[in-house]
């Protein structure tokens, strides 16, 4: 195997003298200059493994460097050198297509890390096995043929090349957490841990420790040294999932984490150097939060180089029919029963559904409609959807738009008014809706029947395993 090779740009002898001697001492050939123009000559008459540039240079910026590098070479990967702090300098790399960033002064073991990565993701794409033949390998998770979800696929292949941070952006239940997956896996941090952590699921009180660990003593109940998650995440990729819901004190941790690429566990005297690449999601609008002064500009910027956008179930419909095949193959698989299927009047009712809870909504109408149906043929009736109510836009004179906080069947069409039940409370969802309603007629079914649960299923037109499955999903004892 040929020697792999390494073009340094930088105008300052020294930074070009201790990466020429580290990368030496990695067997890896170093071509070393410090102008743009030194740089276009090199790149023009020699192929690279791996690029680093400083960011201002005596006849241009490096910027330009990564712009020509992304255009004539796309399969090289390319680090910007950038002043300690200078974080702006950084995102906007990585948003032209550099594959990572070094600060100034140079820490090795960074250094060290950050070119194996690399070289690892440039043999990958020679070899044929890197984020582009991995995409549809990978992709054959996210179930979908429509033109958005052909797209969305595109991106996580380019996304998974470099290591730039990338906001996922979408509804509740669209799989965000799927495509946070891909991306680590498509990319060269693949054999790397894939750390996913819910914000909203962490106390206040316990986030620092949680997420950069503790010292033993640092504090009551401190009883052993604890690793934090970007210590476990270390070598892969941190996914921040509802990244919406971390405190402003701990968001302003966050950032220091991220721009100096190092934490201070509690209690610790020093910081402790991490290698993590961050995926953050959630299914609020950040800009807005932002704009209300809820969520920090600064680590809005370095959270969100790139953002992607996941489209909801309601967006791509054409797609319905594949999901639900898939999720039934899934049941089965599960459950140990027959495949179940989905007859014509369940495929029409489930197309024409806007699906606020997309794809996990969709998985638990399934799921219920298995353990509803009489045989496998699922019909709609099975499906027990809720009748869906006119959009604001769809209101007529004779349909008036419904009033915020009524519960979506008091306002369906021709729906008598004597149906409409109150959710389980102010803030409950759709699910919660719907529960409440399966719960009312089972109790009084169950009561009407003196708790005989065969008679009780009678009543209620359904089996007696279907019956006992609702009150183990209920809680009904």
């Amino acid at each position: 195997m040929s020697q792999q090779t390494v073009l340094v740009i930088d105008d300052e002898r020294d930074i070009r003298e201790l990466l020429t001697i580290t990368l030496g001492r990695m067997d890896l050939k170093v071509d070393a200059v410090g102008t743009v123009t030194d740089a276009r000559r090199a790149l023009a008459e020699n192929t690279y493994d791996l690029c680093f540039t400083d960011m201002r240079l005596p006849d241009g910026n490096g910027q330009e460097v990564i712009e020509l590098i992304a255009e004539d070479h796309p399969d090289m990967p390319v680090a910007m050198i950038t002043a300690y702090g200078n974080v702006d300098a950084a995102v906007n790399a990585l948003k032209a297509g550099a594959f990572d960033f070094v600060s100034k002064p140079v820490d090795i073991q960074m250094l060290r890390r950050l070119v194996r990565t690399a070289l690892k993701l440039a043999e990958e794409r020679r070899s044929g096995n890197g984020a582009d033949s991995g995409a549809s390998g990978g992709g054959s998770r996210l179930i979908g043929d429509s033109p958005v979800m052909q797209q969305v696929r595109a991106t996580i292949g380019k996304l998974a090349r470099n290591q730039a941070p990338v906001y996922i952006a979408g509804e509740s239940g669209v799989g965000k957490e799927l495509v946070a997956r891909l991306i680590h896996e498509q990319g060269p941090r693949a054999s790397g841990p894939f750390v996913p952590v819910n914000c909203g699921a962490i106390p206040s009180e316990l986030m620092e420790s949680e997420f950069f660990g503790h010292k033993k003593g640092s504090f009551t109940g401190a009883a052993a040294d604890k690793e934090g998650l970007f210590q476990a995440a270390n070598g892969g990729t941190l996914f921040l999932d509802e990244v919406a819901e971390l405190p402003l004190h701990m968001q302003v941790k966050l950032l220091r984490a991220i721009q100096e690429k190092a934490v201070r566990p509690i209690g610790a005297r020093e910081e402790i150097p991490v290698d993590v690449r961050i995926l953050s999601a959630t299914h609020k609008n950040l800009a807005a939060l932002v704009e209300h002064g809820q969520f920090r500009q600064d680590l809005f910027y370095r959270i969100n180089v790139i953002e992607l956008r996941v489209p909801p179930l309601r967006e791509r419909r054409g797609d319905v029919p594949l999901l639900s095949a898939f999720i039934l193959k899934q049941l089965a698989a599960k459950n140990g029963g027959d495949e179940g299927r989905l007859l014509p009047d369940a495929k029409q009712a489930l197309e024409s559904y806007d699906f606020p809870g997309n794809v996990r909504e969709l998985e638990n109408i399934l799921e219920r409609a298995m353990a509803m149906c009489e045989s496998d043929g699922i019909t709609a009736d099975d499906l027990m959807l809720p009748q869906r109510a006119p959009r604001p836009a769809e209101a007529t004179p004779s349909h008036p738009a419904p009033q915020a906080g009524m519960p979506p069947a008091a306002h369906a069409a021709g729906a008598p008014a004597a149906a409409a039940t109150p959710p389980a409370g102010p803030d409950g969802g759709l699910d919660d809706y719907i529960s409440n309603l399966e719960r009312n007629a089972i109790v009084k079914a169950l009561e009407e029947s003196r708790y005989n649960k065969t008679a009780a299923a009678r009543k209620l037109g359904i089996t007696f395993r279907a019956l006992r499955y609702k009150l183990k999903k209920l809680g009904i004892d």
